[in-house]
């Protein structure tokens, strides 16, 4: 992976990170580094997961894609947000 590949999969992980943190509903007490780690890790999943489900190249946006990955960044800042609560 060359330095373009980094910056693009840094981007495309907060992008998908902020969008599963507005999916999920409430207050996440987790910073902006794991939301974006949270991103690109679910960005990564999806893609796979996408891709084993022939939806990853469709004509014009990957709506498809797109909603698989947002989905696993929902899940994952629900997780580590429910982990990192106080009692």
């Amino acid at each position: 992976m060359d330095i373009n590949g980094l910056i693009a999969a840094v981007v495309v992980g907060a992008i998908i990170g902020a969008l599963g943190r507005l999916v999920v509903p409430g207050k996440q007490k987790i910073g902006c580094l794991l939301t974006v780690g949270i991103g690109i890790l679910a960005a990564l999943l999806g893609t796979a997961v996408a891709s084993a489900l022939n939806v990853a190249h469709t004509g014009g946006i990957d709506w498809i894609q797109l909603a698989i990955q947002v989905g696993f960044a929902a899940v994952g800042v629900a997780l580590v947000a429910g982990g990192t609560r106080r009692r």
